[in-house]
């Protein structure tokens, strides 16, 4: 019975993840036949040649039309070359300019079997996409064995939970807030079971990270409110209101991206600190709780600095363009810190760290009550090959 129990706890959630990811590939958002332009298709073309006579170029941008000679690739116009049009509005951000022997992605607009027009939508970019995908994959299995493998698990999971729970359910006005916390719930408990099995030092885990979530998605409430920060400060999202879903919170939504933003690295602390008290209970069995959970501070202490530091950096990396505008045009300090959109990502920043910070102690005192009890039948930490 030991070692049934045994390896239901070492492969039992990758069963589990499997099943999940199965499910929810099979799972409808209910948004497939949303189609927003009739009588189109969206094929990828080659570029034969271009055409920049209309092309309107004042130095750093350019505007008017590019005109590509196309041959489609796909679909019901494959084979056929037709003339694509690529609209150029004078923004170095949106705009894009083909050569001959570009792969575009492009949309065919057409009427009774005939093409009427052609417009480029942009490079062809999925064959990279996967490639570099399968890159990754490839090294991560290569170098980490079966733990790869249930690190590949566990992305495909939380990618799935984004995509096919949280995105449609906050389209169809499911509340943003409890949405994100199951959705976060569940990716955190198919992420610590597969790196623990199913044993006490995942619930140990699980325990400290849902708890320190929870700290963070009161304290974004709060501070979103008191910032006076609407959620439209989020790219696109009005565009989102004017698709014809005026009737979400944004604010809400925004409100939710704080948690969810910092629940992966708030995952990866609790982690570490359960691992460190586990370790230590493994060692010396007859160690109190108490004495457990002064470790698992300890090791605390040492990771919050890095791990603050690393959250920083993911929120202001994409940034360094707007903090050289700021600089360039000499704008004040005082003035920085209190645009809109700055005092988002502040919020988005310290929010988070005070996650991590919280997680910290919370798992620490999980992992020391927790595994304690009992700590002669805590399962010896394996090997992955």
């Amino acid at each position: 019975m030991q070692k049934y129990r045994k390896y239901l706890s070492k492969y039992g959630p990758i069963l589990v993840g499997l099943v999940l990811i199965a499910a929810l590939l099979l799972l409808p958002t209910g948004y497939e036949d949303n189609i927003v332009y009739q009588e189109s298709v969206i094929c990828p073309a080659w570029v034969l040649s271009t055409d920049e006579s209309l092309v309107v170029d004042t130095g750093l941008v350019r505007s008017g039309d590019q005109i590509c000679e196309l041959e489609i690739l796909s679909g019901p116009f494959k084979g056929e070359i037709a003339e694509g049009n690529n609209g150029l509005n004078g923004s170095l951000e949106q705009d894009k300019l083909f050569e001959a022997g570009d792969k575009a992605l492009v949309r065919v607009n057409y009427e009774g079997g005939e093409i009427l027009n052609v417009s480029m939508i942009d490079h062809f970019r999925v064959p990279m996409e996967l490639l570099l995908a399968a890159l990754f994959i490839v090294l991560l299995v290569l170098f980490a064995g079966r733990t790869g493998v249930r690190a590949l698990v566990s992305f495909a999971v939380c990618v799935l939970m984004l995509w096919k729970v949280l995105v449609p359910g906050a389209l169809n006005g499911v509340n943003p807030i409890w949405l994100g916390l199951g959705v976060v719930l569940v990716m955190a408990a198919m992420t610590v079971s597969l790196v623990y099995g199913f044993d006490k030092r995942a619930l140990a885990s699980l325990a400290g990270c849902v708890l320190a979530v929870a700290v963070t998605c009161c304290m974004g409430m709060l501070f979103t409110d008191l910032f006076k920060i609407h959620g439209a400060v989020m790219s696109y999202s009005e565009s989102l209101l004017y698709s014809g879903y005026s009737q979400l919170n944004l604010t809400r939504i925004f409100m939710a991206s704080i948690f969810i933003g910092a629940s992966g690295a708030v995952m990866d602390l609790a982690v570490d600190i359960t691992s460190s008290v586990s370790e230590v209970v493994e060692k010396k069995p007859d160690i109190t709780a108490a004495e457990a959970i002064r470790s698992g501070f300890t090791v605390g202490r040492a990771a919050l600095s890095t791990q603050t530091t690393t959250l920083l950096l993911a929120y202001s990396g994409g940034y360094i363009a707007l903090l050289m505008v700021f600089m360039a045009q000499g704008t004040p300090m005082e003035t920085i810190f209190n645009l809109k959109y700055v005092a988002a990502e502040i919020l988005h920043t310290l929010v988070g760290c005070f996650g991590l910070v919280t997680v910290a102690p919370l798992t620490a005192v999980t992992s020391g009550i927790l595994l304690t009890r009992g700590s002669a039948a805590l399962p010896a930490a394996e090997s992955e090959q």
